[in-house]
């Protein structure tokens, strides 16, 4: 059988990375994100991965330096270990319900072109495929939609991680993680595995490991070094 891909995330440290999981860039735009780049991780890849920042300091971002040693970071994990389907609310409406667990990383793609998600859901027979788009394009996993009669609508996503930018606030935003990938917390526990999570980078999230778009708040920029 073909080996789980996996994030571990160290004590006070990064994230270690499955070194075949694609690394990508984007930046935040309304309605869609904006490709930018692939990363090539295979310099940094020791051990059969390589690790990530975490604590937001790092001088080669988005990879980790070791900085969080530096300025001494406390990553202690404090969101809830409780499953999406404990955590969400249900939103109903006439065709379509809409499941909100409200971890936010403010992406803003559930801000659609005649309205955000849950205004559309107050006529959903009309704003179906809009309503749809935003959920499944939440990179938390916070929103998800479902069809009343045929079900839950999820995005097929291959394993990847995202970096992304977000130029409209001037901020560097979080790490979408997408297509299921395991991840590990410092005492060894998995998280529930999801289709659509969002990590914090910038250091400050009060919901570790997850963004909680703190990074706006604080105005985190990445340092990329030479590279951008």
């Amino acid at each position: 059988m073909p080996t789980k891909k996996t994030i571990q995330i160290l004590k006070n440290g990064p994230y270690l990375v499955s070194a075949d999981i694609p690394l990508k860039k984007i930046k935040i735009h309304p309605f869609e994100p904006v490709h930018v780049k692939d990363y090539d991780p295979t310099p940094y890849v020791h051990n059969g991965y390589y690790a990530l920042c975490r604590c937001g300091h790092s001088k080669n971002a988005p990879f980790c330096d070791g900085n969080h040693a530096v300025v001494d970071f406390i990553g202690k994990e404090t969101a809830s270990e409780t499953s999406y389907a404990e955590r969400a609310e249900v939103m109903e409406g006439e065709t379509m319900n809409l499941l909100d667990d409200d971890r936010c990383a403010y992406a803003r793609f559930c801000h659609r072109k005649h309205g955000s998600v849950w205004d559309l859901m107050q006529n959903d027979e009309a704003y179906k495929q809009e309503i749809i788009e935003g959920a499944s394009l939440c990179p938390a996993g916070r929103l998800t939609a479902i069809d009343i009669e045929h079900g839950v609508y999820e995005k097929k996503y291959e394993p990847q991680i995202i970096v992304a930018e977000d130029p409209q606030k001037d901020v560097s935003a979080g790490l979408f993680v997408q297509g299921g990938i395991v991840l590990i917390g410092a005492d060894g526990t998995e998280y529930e595995v999801r289709n659509r999570v969002a990590l914090c980078r910038c250091g400050n999230s009060q919901n570790k490991p997850f963004c909680d778009a703190t990074h706006v708040s604080c105005g985190y920029q990445a340092d990329y070094g030479i590279e951008d």
